[in-house]
């Protein structure tokens, strides 16, 4: 059984960083193409990042780009987004998500989600 396990999420103020884990069991890790997704109230669940086994990454929003970054520990099947310099918009609930694709992360080609880890940036 696949499971994808987020952690990390937690109430900060505006400003503050936040590591998110995601640790994967069930699946060979290098596989799979391991991403993150977030959806705020109210809106549609968005894409943010995605890496892959050789440590290419893509970051889809420019309102995250220098701040967030995406890594991978293969050695441990998890996957970790750095959220630095956060902001109330980037208030939303978290998803690690798994996919075998070769570049493209959309949540169309997702094969297995996370439960979510929610994440508040106060102003």
């Amino acid at each position: 059984q696949v499971q994808l396990v987020e952690s990390g999420g937690g109430l900060v103020q505006t400003g503050d960083s936040l590591r998110l884990s995601c640790a994967a069991s069930g699946l060979t890790f290098s596989y799979y193409g391991m991403g993150w997704f977030r959806q705020a109230p109210g809106k549609e669940r968005e894409f943010v990042a995605a890496i892959w086994w050789s440590g290419t990454n893509i970051y889809n929003l420019d309102s995250v780009k220098g701040r967030f970054t995406i890594s991978r520990d293969n050695a441990k099947n998890t996957v970790y987004l750095q959220m630095n310099s956060l902001k109330p918009e980037d208030t939303a609930v978290y998803y690690c998500a798994a996919a075998i694709t070769a570049n493209n992360f959309r949540t169309s080609v997702v094969n297995y989600w996370g439960k979510g880890t929610l994440v508040t940036v106060s102003s």
